[in-house]
C-alpha cells in the first residue's frame, strides 16, 4: 500500500479495529455516514489545517476526542458548563482530549494543522454552544 497523507485521505478505525481509508471530497461527511452505518462504533482520523478561527463549534456525544497539533499554534477552547476552558497547543506534538458531550472551537492566528481521532456518530456543529 502506499503512503497517504490524512489532509487528502482520511482514515476510519472500525469496530473491528481494522481501517478503512476515504478520499477527501466536499461530501466527505456525509459519504462516511452512508457508507459507515452512521459512524456507529467507528473513529476518524483526520487532519486539518487552519489559517483564521473556526467558524462553527462541535460537539462528539458518542466519546471524547483527540486534538494533536502537528504545526503552528492554537487554542482549543471547550464550554464546560457555562465557562470556557482555554488550552493552548504550542509546541508540535501538543494534544488535548475533548471530552464526550463538550462544545469545542479553536482560534488559530496562525497557519496550524491538527490531528484529529473523532468519535464520529451523532457529531453536531453550531454557530453557538448549546
Amino acid at each position: 500500500m502506499l503512503a497517504k497523507t490524512l489532509l487528502k485521505t482520511f482514515a476510519i478505525i472500525k469496530p473491528d479495529l481494522s481501517v478503512a481509508t476515504k478520499d477527501v471530497s466536499d461530501s466527505i461527511y456525509q459519504q462516511l455516514d452512508h457508507e459507515f452505518s452512521g459512524f456507529k462504533d467507528h473513529s476518524l482520523v483526520s487532519a486539518h489545517s487552519f489559517t483564521e478561527n473556526w467558524q462553527t463549534w462541535e460537539m462528539h456525544p458518542t466519546g471524547d476526542e483527540l486534538v494533536v497539533l502537528l504545526s503552528g499554534q492554537c487554542k482549543l477552547i471547550i464550554r464546560v458548563g457555562k465557562q470556557d476552558q482555554e488550552q493552548l497547543l504550542k509546541q508540535q506534538g501538543d494534544f488535548a482530549v475533548v471530552p464526550k458531550g463538550h462544545w469545542h472551537t479553536a482560534h488559530c492566528d496562525e497557519a496550524t494543522s491538527l490531528l484529529f481521532i473523532t468519535p464520529g456518530e451523532a457529531t453536531q456543529n453550531s454557530s453557538t454552544p448549546n
